[in-house]
Order: structure tokens, then C-alpha cells, then sequence
């Protein structure tokens, strides 16, 4: 038997971490048995479904690097694989569990039904009265021949007076055998609405069926729905498929993960400069495991060590600070063209070649690239190159003359030397330095310079980091002086210079 299993989203709204992990954890699945992912839109809440949700999920998952085998934009052997386009499939199912009586029609006016709910829930019920349920064929029949508007509801199999209740039971992979009284199950949904448009539930069941899916991983909150659509599928005649019903993601505070931990849709986490592949890895392990003593992974490497065995019975605890890590790791992965490229939008959006939005010359694009290596071990996030990198594409303004001294220097001291004493020796190290082949051998220079003439290397750092970074923290000194080159680096120590004189 070929697994195959589904992502159906609603575009009700942009992609969010807990639809991603349910979308990849079933990616994982199909691609570890070598089956079929699909991809399903469930548009039936069709006032709230939008077509730039759509183009949202499109994107996400170009961007994610991971995408389905059958879908709405790629065809297959079912379509279409967008519920809107297959209403009259449903109708029609949905009059074969009319013909069997497993359902029904009601006419109720949605003032009665009003009017009934508030009666049922001041009396502790809830849902649907069941009022037309006993309504005979022939005037169900009549009434719909006389135009008169209805739905079409499930009738839940309820046991008959002095009777015990019937149950509805199935096997779930993580949770096990579960078992729901029928009487605690949402009494009678609606299958098809007055408009001929199915409910989530009749559409799931009748797709998931002629769909051939085997296998639903999906989030543990849809395990209430569960025994309605068994109840369905028995209706109708057919298996249904395995069910492996995800645990929740949680907060560290455990509580389900919502905007007050942090981010939770893909746009706000791209937005961030998280990278794809950094995120894919982390919402992999949250609720899995794979192998021992090991944490980064290639998706490749991921399908062919996921197993549905080894999901997490427990919620899954989504640490942003775990995710900054698997961030930090992937960008200190990556070459310095590589890393350039996935940033290059960021500062350009910040202006760091000139008015916001501008492309960086040749020159700017070779030294952009250079600038990598500088940063590339002290990063978390993409957005934070704009700012570490402002100083090399644009003179920074010089702090007061007192920031030049070093904390622990002691002016009042015999042989103190000024910060503008200091950064005059420093000129004629600058060309050593600016022309060496690396980091290592101009920090040689300056270190056998300051032997010779008995200076500390903190005295004489600080005034040079900030004559030519700006600042007392920045990226490293050496490499900056070495990607400026001789005239920028003499320029701003001449500025330094003057400031201090």
C-alpha cells in the first residue's frame, strides 16, 4: 500500500508554525516511506477565505524549500484539490447518506435555531435539538419540493430508551484506543448548508476518501471531530484512514504557543532573518526525535530518519531561544556569497548602499561579500547585519574625546600617552596592516610594533577601534582595517585626529 498523507489548510489566514510543523511532519512522513504528500485547500468557509492566504502558503513554502506532490498548482490524479471546485462531488455524497437515512434534512430558520440554543444552553446543553430529525421522507420531501430552504445534517446514531449508550471508538497512533459516548458528540452536524455548500466535516471525509489518503497527522485539536467523521465513514461503507494526531506546541510557560511568547506566523520569523532551512530543522525536533547526540540536519536527512514512532506523546516546547541557536549555526554555515545573497534584501531595505531600497554597486556587492566573514560568527539573526556593517559603507560619527581612553588606562600616570599621540604612531602601521594577507599577520604587526616601543595593546586598541569603527564593540578590528583598505582607514584616523587635538 503507497502512503499517502495531506496537508488541507483553510486560507483563512497567513501560515503559522503549528500548520508548518503538521505540513512537514507529514512531508517527512510520506517522503520516509516513499509515498505522496498532498496538498488540500479547505475553502469551504468561503467568507473567510482569501486568495492572498493562498499566495501566502505558496510562498511560504518556496520559501521553506519543501513542497507537496499533488496540489491546487501542481494537478493530479484527483483534482481538483480545492474543496470550492468540487461542491457538486459532495452534494451528491450527501444525498447518498440521505437515500441510506443516515442523515437528514432541516428546515429549521435560523431564528428557531437561535432560540432553541439559548434554551439549550441556560439548560447546561449544547448544540443542535435534533427537532427535525424525526421529520418522515415524504414531507422532508415536500418541503424540499416546495423550495422551502434546508440543510443536511449527520444523524448521529443515539441508543434507544432503556438502552446503554452508544459509544464510537478508534485507534489513534499516539494517543491509542479512544473511545466517545455518542451523546458527547456535536449532535447532528450540518453536512451541507442551505447554499448547497458542504460543512468541513462532510468535505474532509468525502476528499480524504477519494483522495485514497492513509494516513492523518494533523494537530490533537481536531480529536473531537474524530468520532463524527468515523461515524461518517462507516455510513458510507469505507475505511477510513490511521489516524496520528500531533500533541500541541507549547510555550515554555506551557501554554499552547500564541503571539505572547513571541512570533508565530513564517512572515514574522522571515522578517527576522531566520533562515529557512534553521527553521525547518528546529520545528522538525519540537515533539521528534531522530538520532542520538545529534542536532543539525539536512531535510534529506530528516525524511530518512522520521518516524511516526518517534513522536512525542507529550506537547512540544518551542524555545526561541533553541531556534536563535539553530539560526546562529546555519549562518556560520554558510559561505560568505551565500550569506551575502540571503541578507541582501535586509540592508538593502535599511539604506546600507545609500536611500533605502538601493541595489549595491560592484564594489559594494565585492566588499558586502568580504564583510561577511567579519560578522558572520557573532550572528543570531539576518537583521542584525544592517547595523553591524553600517560602519564599513558609511563614516560613522566620532564619539566625545573621552570614550578614546582606555577604562583602565590612568592618565595621571608617567608614560601615559594620549588617544591623538596614539592614533599619530598608528599611521605609520596602517599600510602593513591595511596590505597583509590576514587578520593574524596585521595583528603581528601591531603587537611586534608595541613590544618595540613598550606601549600596552589595550591603551592603543581602543583609540584605533574607535577612530575607525566608530565604536568600542565592534567587529573585528584587523579585518576592518584590511577591507577599508590604506586611504579610507588613514582618512578616518586624520578625522580621529582632529577631534582630538
Amino acid at each position: 500500500m503507497e502512503i499517502r498523507d495531506r496537508y488541507a489548510p483553510s486560507p483563512t489566514g497567513p501560515q503559522h508554525i503549528g500548520g508548518v510543523r503538521t505540513a512537514l511532519f507529514n512531508y517527512l512522513f510520506a517522503r520516509s516511506a516513499g509515498g505522496k504528500f498532498i496538498l488540500r485547500l479547505e475553502d469551504t468557509d468561503q467568507s473567510r477565505s482569501e486568495e492572498r492566504f493562498v499566495q501566502n502558503l505558496y510562498d511560504t513554502f518556496d520559501w521553506l524549500g519543501f513542497r507537496w506532490d499533488e496540489g491546487p498548482d501542481k494537478g493530479g490524479p484527483f483534482d481538483p484539490y480545492i474543496q470550492s471546485e468540487r461542491t457538486e462531488i459532495y452534494q451528491k455524497y450527501a444525498g447518498e447518506l440521505l437515500e441510506k437515512e443516515f442523515a437528514y434534512r432541516c428546515f429549521c430558520s435560523s431564528e428557531r435555531l437561535d432560540k432553541a440554543r439559548k434554551e439549550r444552553e441556560a439548560a447546561g446543553l449544547s448544540g443542535y435539538d435534533r427537532f427535525c430529525r424525526n421529520i418522515s421522507k415524504e414531507e422532508s420531501k415536500g418541503r424540499m419540493e416546495n423550495k422551502e430552504a434546508y440543510t443536511i445534517r449527520l444523524k448521529i446514531p443515539l441508543a434507544e430508551k432503556g438502552e446503554e449508550s452508544l459509544s464510537t471508538s478508534f485507534y489513534d497512533h499516539i494517543i491509542g484506543q479512544v473511545e466517545w459516548k455518542n451523546e458527547d458528540i456535536n449532535p447532528d452536524p450540518v453536512l451541507l448548508k442551505s447554499d448547497g455548500f458542504p460543512t468541513y466535516h462532510l468535505a474532509n471525509v468525502v476528499d480524504d476518501h477519494l483522495m485514497e489518503i492513509t494516513h492523518i497527522l494533523r494537530a490533537q485539536e481536531w480529536l473531537p471531530s474524530v468520532p463524527l467523521h468515523v461515524i461518517m465513514y462507516r455510513a458510507f461503507g469505507w475505511e477510513h484512514p490511521k489516524f496520528c494526531h500531533l500533541p500541541m506546541v507549547m510555550g515554555l510557560d506551557g501554554k499552547k504557543l500564541s503571539k505572547r511568547h513571541g512570533s508565530t506566523s513564517i512572515d514574522e520569523f522571515r522578517k527576522q532573518g531566520i533562515l529557512p532551512d534553521a527553521l525547518i530543522n528546529y520545528v522538525a525536533m519540537v515533539g521528534a526525535s531522530y538520532e542520538e547526540g545529534k542536532d543539525i540536519y539536512t531535510l534529506d536527512e530528516l525524511a530518512a530518519h522520521f518516524s511516526i514512532d518517534k513522536l512525542n506523546k507529550a506537547p512540544g516546547i518551542f524555545d526561541y531561544k533553541k531556534l536563535e541557536w539553530f539560526n546562529g549555526q546555519y549562518i556560520r554555515m554558510k559561505s560568505n556569497e551565500e550569506l551575502a545573497n540571503l541578507s541582501l534584501s535586509f540592508v538593502m531595505e535599511a539604506g546600507l548602499f545609500g536611500e533605502s531600497g538601493k541595489e549595491p554597486d560592484g564594489k559594494q556587492k565585492e566588499i558586502y561579500i568580504r564583510a561577511m566573514s567579519l560578522i558572520k560568527e557573532r550572528l543570531v539573526y539576518l537583521t542584525e547585519i544592517p547595523e553591524k556593517l553600517s560602519y564599513i559603507f558609511k563614516r560613522p560619527p566620532l564619539p566625545q574625546k573621552g570614550e578614546f581612553i582606555n577604562p583602565k588606562a590612568d592618565p595621571s600616570k608617567d608614560g601615559y600617552i594620549p588617544p591623538s599621540e596614539m592614533l599619530e604612531k598608528a599611521k605609520s602601521l596602517m599600510e602593513d596592516m591595511a596590505n597583509s594577507p590576514s587578520d593574524e599577520e596585521a595583528e603581528n604587526i601591531l603587537k611586534s610594533y608595541l613590544e618595540r616601543e613598550g606601549i600596552k595593546l589595550g591603551d592603543f586598541m581602543m583609540p584605533l577601534r574607535i577612530a575607525i569603527t566608530g565604536s568600542r564593540v565592534s567587529p573585528p578590528l584587523f579585518g576592518s582595517i584590511r577591507l577599508l583598505g590604506k586611504v579610507e582607514s588613514m582618512a578616518r584616523l586624520e578625522e580621529a585626529i582632529a577631534l582630538l587635538s
